[in-house]
């Protein structure tokens, strides 16, 4: 066998190619584009000067941070983001309606999420096939989350919250997210060619896959196992087995993702891991998904309230002066996040975050029982 050499045979691939190429200059851009629609848009309140703009600019740093925190270990950001609206955020402002904090979380994420996920496309970290039908089977259960949250009762929201943060907790202590050493292709074979691997993902002995977008290579043989190159040459090889137990864990998921803004990437990457996805392949393929059901559950929460005859939650009604500050800081940790991981243990980020959920989830079942007023 021969080593090929990658040439994009399409317009579609030599685009998808530079983008990636680019991405992190698109990815600082959405959220300029963003806060500049929202600033001179229009659909902000009429009257907003200067100080309403300025209002929440130390939300920069702290979203920022727990963007970082959560793109390292693959979960959603309102898993963090949704509690500190609840016991941190109206000690210094105000308190925010559940289905307003929610939506913040979920607008938030999604730029953060879709920022961290680019990044791990163009790592050749992303199993498209198994994202795609994630995402699919996760739709109708995103969307009748959101439509449910214009309905349920502020003590039973925040039991809810609860469970599904003690539920979060238990699985990233249960869950082995240590980054495990994958086969290199520099094993056995010349520096020369662990150099091509590393550039277009082709050596005589690993797949070579023009069309693949990102650097690196796919390759899947008879029986249906995946050879997986990812840009530094590491190898990943994995079978696609498990889609009926994966299925059940998104779908609960993306209840409480449409519900409360998260669960769907916690338990997500729980099914993973259980049916013998690689660490890494793993992480970088449920950004794909947390990220699209973010957006969707976002899009939901903005105008579905009038559809079904509950709560208004209409553009003009979103606290814009929050999600300018939120969405830019979100996008940034989404890019700082893959460096995080590689040079910190992820397992002391994952004992953290575990251990952060359980008192969250404690304050929430005595708020919901009228023990916190």
């Amino acid at each position: 066998m021969t080593e090929q050499q990658v040439t994009p045979s399409s317009s579609y691939e030599r685009l998808m190619e530079t983008f990636l190429k680019y991405q992190h200059v698109f990815v600082f851009l959405a959220p300029v584009v963003f806060v500049g629609t929202v600033v001179f848009g229009g659909i902000a309140p009429a009257d907003a000067g200067r100080s309403y703009w300025l209002q929440y600019w130390w939300l920069f740093p702290v979203f920022m941070l727990g963007a970082t925190i959560v793109n390292t270990v693959g979960i959603s950001g309102s898993a963090l983001f949704v509690p500190f609206l609840i016991f941190i955020f109206p000690l210094v402002a105000r308190p925010l309606e559940p289905e307003t904090l929610v939506k913040i979380g979920l607008i938030s994420e999604s730029f953060g999420l879709s920022s961290s996920a680019l990044a791990f496309v163009q790592y050749g970290l992303v199993d498209r096939r198994l994202a795609l039908s994630l995402v699919g089977g996760a739709v109708p259960f995103v969307v009748g989350g959101a439509l449910l949250s214009f309905f349920i009762p502020e003590p039973v929201f925040h039991t809810l919250l609860g469970l599904a943060l003690l539920a979060a907790s238990y699985l990233l202590f249960k869950a082995d997210l240590g980054h495990e050493e994958p086969s290199s292709s520099s094993d056995g074979a010349s520096e020369g060619a662990a150099a091509a691997a590393e550039t277009d993902g082709g050596t005589p002995d690993l797949p070579n896959d023009a069309a693949k977008p990102g650097q690196g290579g796919v390759r899947i043989d008879d029986e249906g196992v995946v050879t997986r190159v990812d840009r530094d040459g590491n190898d990943y090889t994995y079978e696609r087995s498990g889609y009926l137990r994966r299925f059940a864990n998104y779908s609960i998921g993306g209840t409480f993702q449409g519900l409360a803004g998260f669960g769907i990437g916690e338990l997500g990457i729980i099914s993973m891991l259980g049916s013998k996805i690689p660490v890494r392949v793993a992480i970088g393929t449920n950004h794909i998904v947390v990220a699209s059901t973010a957006i969707l559950a976002s899009v939901v929460h903005v105008f579905g309230g009038g559809l079904v005859g509950g709560h208004t939650m209409s553009l003009s009604s979103t606290p814009w002066n929050i999600v300018v500050w939120t969405v830019p800081a979100t996008a940034t940790g989404g890019q700082i996040a893959p460096y995080v991981s590689a040079a910190l243990d992820t397992g002391t980020i994952k004992k953290f975050v575990g251990g952060l959920f359980a008192v969250i989830a404690t304050a929430l079942f005595l708020m919901a029982s009228g023990g916190v007023v």
